[in-house]
């Protein structure tokens, strides 16, 4: 059977944090941590605090952006945060983690065979955790399934306040500002995900006639992207330039679907360049239909525990843990309302521990389509006995 614990910390110096969260985490034959901590913290310092707690044992995870949920709410500030989620009992895990070295493809693999490694197999997971720094997430995992196949994936990308590159990943190979860290699970356990950006579809459709690299939007329909996406919502480009296009594309970003509807992957318009060209938070092709998506702040609010209680609905067991990967920038839409996320999820989860971090991409996928890597959504993981 598996068993789970969340456990918190504020304001501590880094080590002690780090130390004082794990120990909060009591379970039976602990096997993984996922840690979500702070940039203003030396990640490292953390980490060493969380194997003072739990020697040993393996740990995954990255910087969140300004905090995490637990079921003791908002937990960040200033002065230094972090929260874990440790899973014991019938898991294996295997973790590697691996700076940015070259060819990306080639450092998930290497990822993907130390990780197996690590857990002494050699046959593929059940389930696996990919975190990252932003910038070449795709392609990490395409390195990943070269060696274990579509594996089911959850996780999310590594953030920081400000979107200033201070992001870090942490694993149980240590603390990396750019590469990737993947842990593989085996069980036996019932594990579910649900992966959804939540926005309704508008109308406003158009064709991407030009990409530059794999995460500049050109063109829509032949005019310039900027331009398009003005037209669509009645803004001035001057409007959209610099990261003001981040925040007006919160509540109204851009949506790719899967070939067969089931899934609209969120891609965020993030920075307005001087040409009409955005950059996007990920990788988006020639030829495909962009759709403009919409959002409320209050229904920003309101999916969180509507997710969560979808995924409770997919889980036919007991519920043990749930894992819900939250985006950042959804998070700096809701503000100083995100108490009222944290009301809703503790409500939902009831007595079932859960931990919430705020990332810059989330991964997951929906029924039998690829793993996906998108932004703007929610990615959210039960296990059950």
């Amino acid at each position: 059977m598996l068993n789970a614990a969340t456990g918190s910390s504020s304001g501590l110096p880094a080590r002690q944090a780090g130390a004082a969260a794990a120990a909060a985490a009591v379970v039976d034959d602990p096997r993984l941590v996922f840690a979500y901590t702070s940039v203003d913290y030396d990640v490292a310092e953390v980490l060493a605090g969380i194997g003072d707690a739990l020697p040993g044992v393996p740990v995954i995870g990255n910087t969140s952006f300004t905090g995490v949920i637990t079921a003791d709410g908002f937990v960040g500030g200033p002065d230094g945060f972090i929260g874990v989620l440790v899973l014991g009992g019938d898991l294996e895990v295997g973790v590697a983690g691996l700076p940015a070295h070259g060819d990306a493809r080639a450092t998930g693999a290497r990822a993907a065979h130390a990780a197996l490694a690590a857990a002494g197999r050699t046959d593929p997971p059940a389930w696996m955790a990919m975190v990252a720094a932003p910038g070449e997430e795709e392609t990490y995992l395409k390195g990943l399934s070269d060696v274990v196949g579509r594996v089911p994936l959850f996780g999310g990308s590594a953030a920081d306040n400000s979107i200033s590159g201070d992001w870090k990943l942490l694993s149980s190979d240590g603390v990396t500002s750019d590469g990737v860290a993947v842990a593989f699970l085996w069980t036996d356990a019932e594990v579910a995900n649900v992966y959804t950006g939540a926005y309704r579809e508008t109308s406003d459709v158009g064709i991407v006639t030009k990409v530059v690299g794999a995460r500049t939007l050109a063109e829509i329909d032949g005019k310039p992207a900027l331009e398009a996406y003005a037209a669509w919502t009645g803004a001035q480009t001057d409007h959209l330039q610099g990261l003001d296009l981040l925040v007006a594309t919160i509540t109204s970003p851009l949506g790719v679907k899967d070939p067969l509807g089931d899934l609209v992957a969120i891609r965020h318009p993030m920075v307005g360049n001087p040409d009409d060209t955005m950059n996007l938070g990920s990788n988006i092709a020639t030829g495909t239909a962009v759709i403009r998506m919409e959002s409320t702040v209050d229904e920003l609010i309101e999916s969180t525990d509507a997710t969560l209680a979808e995924l409770q609905g997919r889980l036919t067991g007991h519920p043990v843990a749930y894992h819900l990967v939250h985006c950042g920038g959804r998070r700096a839409g809701i503000a100083d309302r995100i108490d009222e996320v944290a009301q809703r999820l503790r409500a939902q989860a009831g007595d079932v521990p859960f931990l919430c971090e705020f990332t810059f991409g989330e991964y997951g996928f929906v029924d039998d389509g690829r793993n996906t890597c998108g932004g703007l959504m929610l990615s959210f993981t039960g296990f059950a006995d």
